[in-house]
């Protein structure tokens, strides 16, 4: 199962610390964009109020705060996130290691997986983490293979708190790599 499976060795499962800098002219040669499903969050069905609201679980936050350690070395320079609470929680740990402000991104809200596409292509260049929910996953894994022959693994499973890294050039997005939800 792909949730199991070690990040493929590459170049989008490098940290920040091994990528190129900013060059004189102020481009980048390669940068990553990493692409967060929130983490375990409260039971959609049995949550009371306006699910925009609903929060992280216990397990969740604990996810959140793995994540903070796992995408660290990254080195994100800018952390944009869905509106939701769910999603701003998942990456407040990580905000707060790096002394970032999560920044609300209305087009990783769900159901805007096209906006999303078009977010995540204009980020290409830049370091940054973005926290969206399951079904913009799938349709950024769609969109990026289908329109642009992004390589994917066979299988795009992405369970909650997984992440995709994946690699700009020349303000392009041209490789991604698959990092399993961190545990314990």
């Amino acid at each position: 199962m792909l949730s199991r499976l070690a990040p493929q060795p590459g170049p989008a499962s490098r940290p920040r610390s091994q990528y190129p800098r900013r060059s004189a002219r102020g481009q980048t040669d390669s940068m990553a964009v990493l692409l967060v499903r929130h983490a375990r969050a409260g039971n959609r069905r049995r949550w009371q109020g306006d699910d925009r609201d609903r929060p992280l679980t216990k397990k969740g936050h604990q996810q959140a705060q793995r994540l903070a350690d796992l995408l660290g070395p990254y080195g994100p320079e800018r952390i944009l996130s869905s509106p939701y609470t769910r999603c701003v929680q998942t990456l407040e740990p990580l905000a707060a290691k790096l002394a970032l402000a999560v920044e609300p991104a209305d087009d990783l809200v769900e159901g805007r997986g096209v906006q999303a596409v078009h977010l995540l292509r204009s980020l290409a260049g830049q370091a940054v983490v973005t926290c969206t929910h399951g079904d913009v996953v799938h349709e950024v894994l769609g969109a990026l293979a289908g329109l642009d022959g992004l390589r994917l693994p066979r299988s795009t499973a992405s369970p909650k708190a997984s992440t995709w890294v994946f690699e700009a050039t020349n303000a392009r997005l041209t490789s991604a790599c698959y990092l399993a939800p961190p545990e314990r």
